[in-house]
C-alpha cells in the first residue's frame, strides 16, 4: 500500500522547522529574545495586517525555541532546564553605575589582618531542645539566659540584682552598640564621598585668598607641605605711558563722575541747582523767623534811613 500521498499531505499541514529568511535573526538565548531585521513587505501588510503579524512572531518563536533545543540541560524535579548563556545584546540602564561603597572600619581592619568573611548561619542547634533554633530573632538562642529558669549569681552581688534583667540589658545594648557603628559607617562613608572634596576645596581657596591679600601676591611667604602651586594670579599695574585719545577719555569719565556726585548731593540735599542751600541761610540770619519777617525788618531800617536824611 503507498501511503506517499498521505505524508505528503499531512506534512503540508506543518510549516518546516527550520526558518529561512533573508537577513537572519538575531537570537539572544540569554534574554530570550529575538530580533528580525528583515524588511517589512509593504504589499503584505497592507494587504493582511493580521496574518502577516502572525507569521512573523512564529518564526520569531520557532528561531528561539530551536536555539533553546540546542543548549545544556540539568536534572530537576519539573524536568530538564536550559542553562541560559549570558546576554549579548547590551540593554541601556534607566540610572547610572552605583558607586561603590567605601569599606566599613571593620572590613580594613580585617583586609589588613587577613581575615575571611564566614557567613554565620540563622539557625544553631539546641542541646537542651534538641531542635534547630533561631539564632536571633523570636524565640532566638541568644535569649536563652533572659529565658532559663535558674540563674547563677556572684556572692558578692547586691540585694537588689536581677539576673533577667541584666542579661537583658547586656543584649540591648549590644544592639545598640552595633546600631551606633552602622550609623558611624554610613557617616563616614559620606563624609569620604562628598563631604571630605568641599572641605578640601574650601581650604584651597582659602589658601588663594591669603596668597594674594600680600604685596607680593606670596612670592615671597613660606610654603606648607604639599601645597599646591597657584597658576594664573597675577598683578595688573596700569601702563606709564598712554595716548592723548585715552587720557582725554579718562579725564572726561572723571569729570562726569564728579558731576554725578554733585548733582547726586544737591538732589539730596533738596537746593535746587544752587550750591548755598537759601532756606536753610536765611533760617540762620532771620533767627527762625522766616523770609517774611526778614523782609519786613529791611524795610523799616530803609524808612528810618530816609527819614534821617531828610533832617
Amino acid at each position: 500500500m503507498d501511503v506517499s500521498n498521505i505524508l505528503a499531505s499531512h506534512a503540508a499541514k506543518f510549516q518546516s522547522v527550520t526558518v529561512e529568511k533573508e537577513t537572519p535573526l538575531d537570537v539572544d538565548t540569554g534574554l530570550l529574545t529575538v530580533t528580525d531585521l528583515t524588511p517589512i513587505d509593504e504589499d503584505s501588510y497592507k494587504s493582511n495586517l493580521e496574518e502577516y503579524l502572525q507569521i512573523t512572531a512564529r518564526d520569531g518563536i520557532q528561531a528561539l525555541v530551536a536555539a533553546l533545543y540546542g543548549l545544556p540541560t540539568q536534572p530537576s524535579p519539573d524536568g530538564p532546564l536550559a542553562q541560559l548563556p549570558a546576554p549579548t545584546t547590551q540593554l541601556p540602564r534607566a540610572k547610572p553605575l552605583p558607586k561603590l561603597k567605601p569599606p566599613t572600619k571593620w572590613e580594613r581592619f580585617a583586609a589588613a589582618k587577613g581575615i575571611q568573611k564566614r557567613v554565620r548561619e540563622k539557625k544553631v542547634w539546641d542541646e537542651e531542645r534538641q531542635e534547630w533554633v533561631n539564632r536571633w530573632g523570636k524565640d532566638g538562642k541568644n535569649k536563652e539566659k533572659e529565658e532559663q529558669w535558674i540563674h547563677e549569681v556572684k556572692a558578692d552581688a547586691p540585694v537588689d540584682h536581677d539576673p533577667v534583667k541584666a542579661a537583658r540589658d547586656a543584649r540591648t545594648s549590644r544592639v545598640a552598640k552595633n546600631e551606633r557603628q552602622r550609623l558611624q559607617n554610613n557617616a563616614r562613608a559620606q563624609t569620604a564621598a562628598g563631604d571630605r572634596e568641599e572641605r578640601k576645596k574650601d581650604i584651597e581657596r582659602t589658601l588663594a585668598t591669603t596668597r594674594i591679600s600680600t604685596a607680593s601676591m606670596g612670592r615671597f611667604d613660606n610654603k606648607l607641605d604639599g601645597e599646591k602651586k597657584l597658576r594664573g594670579v597675577k598683578r595688573k599695574f596700569e601702563a606709564a605711558e598712554t595716548s592723548v585719545e585715552q587720557e582725554k577719555q579718562a579725564s572726561l569719565a572723571v569729570l562726569s563722575k564728579l558731576d554725578g556726585d554733585v548733582k547726586r548731593a544737591r538732589k539730596e540735599k533738596g537746593a535746587g541747582d544752587d550750591v548755598l542751600n537759601v532756606r536753610k541761610a536765611i533760617r540762620n540770619v532771620s533767627k527762625g523767623k522766616g523770609g517774611v519777617a526778614l523782609a519786613r525788618e529791611a524795610n523799616r531800617k530803609g524808612a528810618k534811613s530816609k527819614r534821617g536824611g531828610k533832617r
